[in-house]
């Protein structure tokens, strides 16, 4: 169990990183567009693929390349 709460933690960790240079390349979104809740993270990339007017294979390129 503690394997998956430090996955967990460094998952976290690693999206707020993501999460800030997301709002740094793209000053038009907001910490509201990118709050990540347990079990509704497509619903959150589909509100900011929408919001930058991105596919969501150009969402992903652009966070894998952050």
């Amino acid at each position: 169990m503690a394997t998956t709460s430090t996955t967990q933690t460094e998952n976290k960790g690693t999206w707020l990183e993501q999460k800030s240079k997301l709002k740094a390349k793209f000053p038009v979104l907001t910490d509201a567009d990118l709050t990540y809740e347990n079990g509704k993270k497509d619903e959150m990339l589909s509100k900011v693929e929408k919001k930058l007017g991105k596919t969501k294979q150009e969402l992903h390129d652009i966070i894998g390349k952050l």
